[in-house]
């Protein structure tokens, strides 16, 4: 069993930065994939980036490709989500995941939230223009 927990989030001006972490207790195994979603009000679940914990390989939204970057401490057992050039429709509350199953290769397959076995119970991000 892993449990996630997020923190870090807060209210932050346009053009401005955040960073945000999610600690994981329980072991965190190479196999796995720690997955970053998010969710506006009225709207979907949104795949924001993953990486996979055996090579630290990453993968990230179209939407924040460039502004935002990934990275984990397996040491600590915590990722990490830097969040930079922030804009008013990036808020929304942050979700940590894990999904337990291997993705070889491409880590396309990890923007598929019915993937992730454990959920972290979100941090809210709020961009003001």
């Amino acid at each position: 069993q892993v449990q996630l927990v997020e923190s870090g989030g807060g209210l932050v001006q346009a053009g401005g930065s955040l960073s945000l972490s999610c600690a994981a207790s329980g072991r965190i195994f190479s196999t796995y994939t720690l997955g970053w979603f998010r969710q506006a009000p009225g709207k979907e679940r949104e795949f924001v980036s993953a990486i996979r914990w055996s090579d630290s390989s990453t993968y990230y939204a179209d939407s924040v490709k460039g502004r935002f970057i990934i990275s984990r401490d397996s040491a600590k057992n915590t990722v990490y989500l830097q969040m930079n050039s922030l804009e008013p429709e990036d808020t929304a509350v942050y979700y940590c995941a894990a999904d337990r199953n291997t993705i070889v290769g491409s880590l396309r397959p990890a923007a598929i939230p019915q993937r992730y076995d454990y959920w972290g119970q979100g941090t809210q991000v709020t961009v003001s223009s």
